[in-house]
């Protein structure tokens, strides 16, 4: 186990270390001292590690994933896992705004609640909140899951395209062409997946569907005020 004390190493000097590791190390892991809320931890990482960070994190912790397992025993700030290719994030915490944006892959889970925008763009990645999320989640989510194990603020899914949500509590509002969908044999079984595969021994049958009703796809002058 390598322990890296951020109040005695900086964080640019951990990320270079990180990044310049041979292959090979994938059965060393890391664990990060005294994050004291600082940004940019464990960013742009492309190797299959184990990293904790104990304590809370700042700025867009683990963002540009690749590969590596990653996870915060604290609350993270704005982005965390922002542009995830691959691999893991845990946050035993809650999690500030655009947490998982623009993420292609991997798994992004939350163990709190999420703010504002949570999954904002997502292209492919699996986001689960075990709390609720804020406003506008999964604005102009292209692919990708989310689990909501608590309540969605206004407007979900807002300008949606293929992601798929799967909300157990209320949601406060619906976004520009967002509706609830029917729950299908191969959605109760994806969404028993995500759930069990974290450890959550939720009810599916509580959990609401949502998608897009895909009028938005091409641009109706109709529609013009919607955009």
């Amino acid at each position: 186990m390598n322990t890296v004390d951020l109040q005695k190493q900086s964080v640019r000097d951990l990320n270079h270390a990180l990044h310049q590791l041979p292959e090979g190390n994938e059965n060393v892991g890391w664990e990060i001292l005294n994050p004291g809320g600082k940004h940019n931890i464990a960013c742009g990482l492309d190797r299959e590690l184990n990293i904790r960070v104990d304590g809370h994190a700042g700025y867009y912790c683990a963002g540009m994933n690749k590969r590596a397992d990653v996870t915060v025993t604290g609350n993270v700030g704005v982005g965390v896992a922002e542009n995830m290719m691959s691999g893991s994030v845990f946050v035993q915490g809650n999690a500030g705004q655009s947490a998982g944006a623009t993420a292609r892959g991997g798994l992004l889970v939350i163990d709190g609640d999420a703010a504002a925008r949570c999954g904002i763009s997502m292209k492919g990645v699996d986001i689960v909140v075990k709390g609720s999320i804020g406003h506008m989640g999964a604005f102009m989510g292209q692919a990708g899951r989310m689990v909501v194990c608590g309540n969605a603020g206004e407007a979900l899914g807002d300008s949606l395209y293929e992601a798929r949500i799967y909300v157990k509590g209320s949601v406060a509002s619906l976004g520009a062409d967002c509706v609830k969908k029917e729950m299908r044999g191969q959605h109760v079984q994806e969404l028993q997946e995500l759930l069990y595969a974290n450890g959550l021994n939720e009810n599916v049958s509580e959990f609401t569907r949502y998608g897009s009703q895909r009028n938005l796809y091409h641009f109706q002058v109709d529609n013009a005020l919607a955009y």
